[in-house]
């Protein structure tokens, strides 16, 4: 009879972590590239708070992604 090895916790748990550590980089590249789009609309098209606009929806939508990844991983 072969035995059964109990379930590699430790890889799970490294698996997670490596996921996370991707949704944090997705995260700050989704708000870099939000800060450079309003910025050139800013400078293209003279709206004088488009960078801040734009750099808050890119915020929003990064922590929706977020949020998103981890209901995932939770489950």
């Amino acid at each position: 009879m072969s035995q059964q090895k109990p379930p590699n916790k430790h890889k799970k748990t490294i698996n997670t972590a490596a996921r996370l550590s991707g949704s944090a980089i997705q995260m700050g590249v989704v708000i870099y590239l939000g800060n450079l789009l309003g910025s050139w609309v800013e400078n293209k098209y003279e709206f004088s708070f488009a960078e801040e606009l734009i750099t808050f929806i890119a915020i929003i939508m990064a922590m929706y992604i977020l949020i998103k990844q981890a209901i995932q991983l939770s489950k």
